[in-house]
């Protein structure tokens, strides 16, 4: 495989965005969506492999053609498919002494165990993606492996290893002056500080990140950090930030096209108007985030919006229609399969009713 290939993939493995409702989205950040309650990464972008590209080793066409189907298969949705074509790639690749191709499988693979929530597996592939960046001496595969085992270990809750393999990512990339890598191993490195409830240093790790995404035009990742230091300001209550952040994500965003960034900014202009005022704003950008769900037939945000409704109008002493909201989204929690999310939603209701008749 030639070389020219491996930084567009790793580029692209390694960017998501963090927050409240992402997993593996963003390609401006995939070590920085990897949080419960997010989607699937996808493959598309990533799957722009030329066959037969270099080698000419037998077997090389085949492997990267399976390489190819695991694409397909995993953007259909079947993920032990993808991963059984992704297994095959990988142990063709072995046989032919393919580094490369061993560490676009090993992405693929650390990605895919780590969507379904088999985080040991995913840990095991990542790590032995960044050994083969190691061997190679591919300091920017590192970089974007390091940043996503980071991303792995901080979903796991191990902030400690999560700090270090990020700021070994951050050294590598200040040595050999990759600006792209810089930026994202300061954004994750603002989110483990985030995560222990540093939110200072958070501010001040996301600035940092910022001033390079911005110089590099990359409009994902911009969005992607934005949103992440409207959150920290919203956590140190610092609300008139927070919403100037917010909205400049969402600005970016719609600019890009981002739709993950666009509900993520979405939520928060909600929650900080909610908190500060005008409350007409709030609804706003709340028909405007059920608007957007709607267009984008994404039944999950649809539901957050449904439950915001509730909540906001329930706030603000409207029980009436907070029930009209709460019975709509326990409709479609029920009708999703999300037996928790409609117990919450079904004891709120309850809570109204009862505060309805002791009037």
């Amino acid at each position: 495989m030639k070389s020219s290939c491996l930084p567009v993939v790793m580029r692209l493995l390694a960017m998501a965005s963090f927050g409240v409702a992402i997993l593996f989205i963003s390609t401006a950040a995939l070590s920085q969506v990897f949080l419960p309650g997010t989607e699937p990464v996808e493959l598309e972008e990533q799957l722009n492999i030329p066959l037969n590209n270099g080698i000419q080793e037998e077997g090389r066409e085949e492997a990267d053609l399976l390489l190819r189907l695991g694409g397909q298969a995993q953007r259909q949705g079947s993920f032990e498919k993808a991963i059984a074509y992704w297994q095959q790639a990988l142990d063709l690749y072995q046989r032919l002494g393919d580094f490369e191709g061993q560490g676009l499988a090993y992405d693929y693979l650390g990605l895919t165990y780590a969507n379904l929530g088999r985080y040991p597996q995913a840990e095991d592939a990542l790590r032995r993606r960044l050994g083969v960046a190691r061997y190679l001496k591919d300091f920017q595969g590192q970089i974007f492996a390091l940043n996503n085992l980071g991303t792995l270990l901080l979903q796991a809750g191990n902030l400690e290893a999560a700090q270090v393999s990020f700021a070994e990512a951050l050294d590598i990339a200040r040595t050999v002056k990759n600006p792209e890598g810089e930026g994202l191993s300061l954004s994750n490195l603002g989110l483990v500080a985030a995560q222990a409830g540093n939110y200072l240093e958070a501010v001040k790790r996301y600035e940092a990140s910022l001033a390079f995404r911005r110089r590099l035009g990359d409009p994902l990742g911009e969005a992607n950090t934005r949103n992440n230091l409207g959150d920290a300001y919203q956590a140190l209550n610092q609300h008139q930030d927070a919403l100037t952040s917010y909205g400049l994500a969402l600005h970016v965003a719609e600019d890009s096209l981002d739709i993950p960034n666009q509900f993520r900014a979405l939520r928060g202009l909600i929650r900080s108007y909610s908190v500060v005022g005008p409350k007409l704003v709030a609804l706003k950008y709340l028909k405007q985030h059920l608007a957007l769900a709607q267009k984008e037939q994404n039944p999950r945000e649809e539901l957050i919006s449904l439950r915001l409704y509730a909540e906001l109008y329930k706030a603000g002493g409207d029980l009436s229609n907070a029930r009209i909201f709460y019975e709509r989204a326990i409709l479609l929690a029920n009708s999703l399969g999300q037996t928790q999310e409609e117990a919450f939603l079904r004891n709120d209701l309850a809570q109204i009713l009862y505060d309805r008749g002791s009037r």
